[in-house]
């Protein structure tokens, strides 16, 4: 592509990604005046500097067990306030949101259930729902009302408060798993928090949003880590990684992403996802057994199949 033309193409995207974090925001009438934000990483910082920018946010405690992390925090002005103390942070808090890897939720929640307040707001980012509601009605039992779980598909393999981005869900999609008992003013202040970053807000069961993502974003994460480690135990993986280009590339990107979150999201999710792994397995198998046959008739219509599956998801998410 001629340069000028990547220029116009990035001023475009800039242009579509401004224009709907406007609409967004200006249709949002979402306003919180003290968000607590456990865990300031990727995804604790985006929506901190998301609501922050759109302005509908006055002061934003953030809640860490890493000191650099936390003081980085402060530096960038993610956050107004660092606290170690999940208890004296989420006493006047009006949104408590949990973005911590999954596998800590049942610490973190324990910590909340001493000193919430009746009418704070309980939320979470995680890529696991089932559990995280199991951990509410075991350790929040009293506020269900007030706890809406959600989960904003959105990410990138960097870490850490510096990878915060305002911008990082505009026009992304957010999914909510109310509980039966969650009222309903509290799962559309939360869904009017997401909207204010940008994001597109929809609704389903636990249950089944752990069904959907295990096979859709789940799966896809082992499969990376997997191959990449397959190649890296081989005896001749220098030689291998040195002749991998952008095929490889491209597969196994999100094999640079946490090991720690995604350890704790295949273990969160183990049921759903060894259905999917099997249902895998048994697909290699089929496609071992037509290369062994050399049945390249079967083998190009899977093929082809796949790539026409793809390039219509693909026109769909444009």
């Amino acid at each position: 592509m001629h340069a000028s033309c990547r220029r116009w193409k990035s001023y475009s995207d800039e242009y579509g990604r401004s224009h709907a974090l406007w609409c967004a925001t200006f249709l949002s009438d979402f306003h919180c005046d003290r968000l607590v934000v456990i865990g300031v990483g990727l995804i604790g910082g985006s929506v901190a500097a998301a609501l922050r920018r759109a302005g509908r946010v006055r002061h934003i405690v953030g809640v860490g067990r890493g000191r650099a992390n936390i003081e980085r925090a402060l530096e960038l002005r993610v956050i107004d306030e660092a606290s170690e103390d999940v208890d004296l942070a989420v006493r006047r808090a009006d949104i408590v949101l949990l973005a911590v890897p999954v596998q800590r939720n049942d610490r973190v929640l324990a910590q909340l259930a001493a000193s919430v307040p009746a009418q704070t707001l309980v939320t979470d980012a995680g890529s696991t729902k089932r559990d995280f509601v199991a951990a509410v009605r075991r350790l929040l039992p009293s506020h269900l009302s007030h706890v809406i779980p959600a989960h904003p598909i959105a990410g990138a393999e960097l870490t850490g408060v510096d990878a915060a981005n305002p911008g990082l869900f505009v026009d992304r999609n957010v999914v909510l798993t109310p509980l039966p008992e969650t009222h309903a003013g509290a799962i559309d202040r939360i869904e009017s928090m997401w909207k204010a970053c940008g994001a597109h807000v929809s609704r389903m069961s636990c249950a089944h949003h752990d069904q959907v993502f295990s096979a859709v974003s789940h799966l896809p994460h082992m499969l990376a880590y997997t191959l990449v480690h397959m190649i890296a135990t081989r005896s001749d993986a220098q030689e291998l990684f040195s002749f991998a280009a952008g095929g490889f590339r491209d597969f196994t990107r999100i094999a640079s992403s946490s090991p720690e979150m995604w350890r704790d999201i295949a273990l969160a999710n183990r049921e759903a996802l060894l259905a999917d792994i099997a249902s895998y397995q048994q697909q290699l198998g089929q496609l071992a057994a037509l290369i062994r046959s050399a049945d390249a008739g079967q083998l190009g219509h899977i093929f082809e199949t796949a790539r026409n599956a793809r390039n219509a998801w693909l026109r769909q998410d444009s």
